[in-house]
Order: C-alpha cells, then structure tokens, then sequence
C-alpha cells in the first residue's frame, strides 16, 4: 500500500511571478496584471515539492477531470435503455441526462474555489468526493425519470469539486507556459476517458442493466478518493490562504471581473465548450439511433473523434513552450472557425446526411483543432490571477460550464435526424470565439494586445 502522506504540513514550491520567464504577458501587458492580481504576502522559505513524481501528478489530477467525462460520455450507450425503464417519449429529452449533470457541475463550481483557498484543496476535493458518490448511489435508486435527472445535478455538484481544484492544483505549482504544457498532458490523459467511456458504458450493459453503468462510475469516484487521499499532499500555500467571507469572496470576483485577459478567454473557451457539449449531447442519436444506426460501433466512431483531441493536446504539451500560447490557441481557433465553414458546405451538399466516413474524417479535423485552444485559454484566462487560483478558477469554471451546457443544449436539441445543427452550432460558436478573442488582444491575434 502506498505510503499517507500528511495533508496540511506539505505544501508546494511557491508559483512563478507573474513577471517571471515562465509567464506569458496578458493582454495590457505588466501593468494590467499588476493592477488585476492584489498584493500579497511572498512565501518565505518555502518546502520544497514532496508529493507525488510527475506523472503520477498528472494523472491524479488527470482522473480529478475523467470522472465529468466518464459520468457523461458512458451513459450515452444506456439511453435507449433508460427511455424504455422510464417511458421517455421524446428521445431528445435524454439529453437532459448530460445538459442537468452539467448545471449542477457548473453552478457547485462558484463554491469549491472560495472554500478551498480557505480550507485547503485536500478537504474541499475529499468533500467533493462525497457528494459525487452520494449522486451515484441515488441514480441506481432512482424510481423515476425526474429522480434520475435529480440525481445527475446531485452527480454534476460533486464532480465539479475536481474540476475547479485540477486547475487550481496546477496552477499552485506552475505558471504560464509550463502551465499550459502541464494542462496539456492533463487534457490528453482526460481525454483518454472519451474514447474508452462509450465502450465501458455498453460493457456494462451486458451485465443486463443500466445501473451497472452508475456502478462504474462509483468504483472510478472511489478510486480516485483513495489514490488522492493517500498521495496527493496539500498544494495551496499557507500564505496563500484567504478568509473564507463574503467580502473576501467579492473582492476576488471583482479582481477576475476587471481582468479583460480573464474575461475574454474564459468566454471564447465556453463558446467551444458548448461546441463539445452540443457534439456530446447529441453523439447517441448522430452515430447511432437517429442517423448512421451503428450500433455495437457507436463507442469506435466516439472514439475516433476524441482520439484526434487526445493527438493534438499532447502536440500542444509538447511545443507550446516554443510557439507560445497565444500562436497556438489563436491558430487553432482560426483553424476550427474555417473547418466548422466547410462542415456546413459538406452537409448542405448532402443535404444534412453526408457519407459517414466523411462525416467522422471533418468532425474529427475540428475536434483536433479545437485541442489547440482549450487548454491554453484555460491556461490564459487564469495566468494573471494566481494569487486567488481557487477562487478564479471556481468562478471561471462556473461561467465556462453554464455557457458552454446552453449553447450544447441548443445545438443537441436541435438533432432533427440531420447533421446540420452540429455543423452551424460549430461555424457560429467558433466565430464568435474568434471575435472574442480578437477583442479580448485589443485586434491583435497571435500576440498581446496593447495596454489600457
């Protein structure tokens, strides 16, 4: 058994300033994050870094993030199972089952930042934990559709405890591109998860039901509790700990509100987030029940697709310490604006029913695009603001989330056996994060905008 580490006496090497060589000038320059981060306390003499090597830290807080990906993409097999359980008469309405989870995940969010820049990201993720387990239990009781979908927001509240202290994790320990390198190798560990967690999902359907699928989801919470819990020290630097208040709490939104860096990326990143959250919702229906009826190869042609973003997001870890983030996430983004474009020429000419190898070949060009920018906005959005990572990353988080599950609830809603709601869902979502960011750099794209 591994060796339990003590939780509060271990802390981390102090972040990179802001002005260090790792950072990346946000836009504005210095004297916007000097103004956007409040002062605080340097940490003296810091402990250097005891807890787990670095890939085992990656891929701790690479399962913190599977568990969301693995509580929605291993339920989609079991849809048409839960609409004959409940008698579901609209198959749209099974979205319902990713688009609940999702507001719960991103509504707990604004709470888990605040408390754990006060307690600590140990006791905040292990508490988490619990809530999260609680919503697995209830979903294999559920007697009722609404129950079920009850259960999913209580689901979505816990996982979010892993979102939001993942990133924050991070940031305790790096900084700008080292930053965005690491959230890389995280997000391609993460999303390992996608191409495995359809065919998961339909392996536990041969047990005969789809609670099994909620069983695999409870041993994943349970694993990751125990190889947190005996591995993981405690990251967030004493000096770094704010009062867990209202006023303390408003003073750190304020901080992340005036910021235009934190702002703009984390608005541009739910934009293609809801680009995932629409593909996601209505992934069951296009592959397999309302379109290209797979079948039994449903979880490959899921798999295919996430498979790309875990390609491009270890080319990313690997090359943005050269290029920089701006050159890559700015290129990437450009990239998926012009793709989503011929995504929608493609589906006209075959009036919304393309050739499915077709179809998969350009989804999965888009999805390796779109790799290029979600890690680093993330990593943009939240360089400026170290000095209150727990509660930016919350707030960030929180706004990403709820952006990105109504623009995927619109796009999946949508599904009217075509797939031309995906197709213009991408081309408009991604423009408009193009234009978020290109106002977010002052119009100048692959570098920092002007000050001011």
């Amino acid at each position: 058994m591994l060796p339990l580490r003590a939780s509060a006496t271990v802390i981390s090497s102090p972040r990179p300033t802001l002005g260090s060589p790792a950072s990346e000038a946000s836009p504005g320059g210095s004297r916007e994050a000097a103004r956007s981060v409040p002062a605080g306390p340097s940490p003296s003499s810091p402990s250097p870094w005891v807890g787990p090597g670095f890939a085992e830290f990656v891929g701790i807080v690479a399962l913190m993030m599977a568990v969301t990906a693995m509580s929605i993409d291993n339920l989609l097999p079991a849809f048409p199972l839960i609409q004959e359980r409940f008698g579901v008469a609209d198959p749209n309405s099974l979205q319902l089952l990713v688009y609940v989870y999702m507001i719960g995940f991103g509504v707990a969010q604004i709470v888990y930042g605040p408390v754990s820049d006060a307690l600590g990201r140990r006791p905040t993720l292990l508490i988490s934990l619990g809530i999260y387990t609680a919503g697995c239990i209830l979903s294999m009781l559920a007697p009722s559709y609404e129950w079920l979908l009850a259960s999913r927001v209580i689901q979505g509240m816990g996982a979010a405890g892993g979102r939001v202290l993942a990133t924050a994790i991070v940031r305790d320990r790096f900084s700008g591109r080292e930053m965005a390198s690491v959230m890389s190798l995280i997000m391609m560990v993460f999303l390992i998860v996608p191409m495995l967690g359809p065919a998961i999902g339909a392996t536990m359907l041969l047990l005969g039901s789809w609670i099994w699928v909620f069983v695999s989801m409870l041993a994943l919470g349970g694993i990751l509790t125990l190889w947190f819990a005996l591995r993981m020290p405690e990251t967030l630097h004493p000096e770094y700990r704010r009062p867990l208040s209202l006023r303390a709490t408003g003073q750190a939104l304020a901080t992340v509100l005036r910021n235009r860096a934190a702002i703009g990326y984390a608005t541009a990143l739910g934009l293609l987030t809801g680009c995932i959250m629409g593909y996601v919702g209505s992934a069951q229906q296009v592959f397999d029940t309302g379109l290209y009826h797979l079948g039994g190869l449903f979880p490959v042609a899921f798999g295919v697709v996430a498979g790309a973003m875990g390609a491009a997001t270890l080319i990313n870890s690997r090359v943005v310490r050269w290029l920089g983030m701006r050159t890559l996430s700015h290129a990437g983004v450009t990239a998926f604006t012009a793709v989503g474009l011929v995504q929608v020429g493609i589906g006209l000419h075959y009036q919304g029913h393309p050739p499915l190898v077709l179809f998969l070949s350009v989804l999965a060009l888009n999805q390796f695009l779109i790799s290029f920018a979600l890690p680093n906005f993330n990593a943009l959005a939240l360089q400026p603001l170290g000095a209150i990572a727990g509660t930016a990353s919350s707030f960030l988080g929180f706004y990403t989330t709820i952006l990105g599950a109504f623009c995927g609830f619109v796009i999946g809603h949508a599904f009217d056996g075509t797939v031309m709601p995906v197709a213009y869902g991408y081309a408009l979502l991604g423009a408009l994060a193009l234009l978020t960011v290109a106002w977010t750099e002052r119009g100048r794209l692959y570098r920092a905008g002007v000050s001011g």
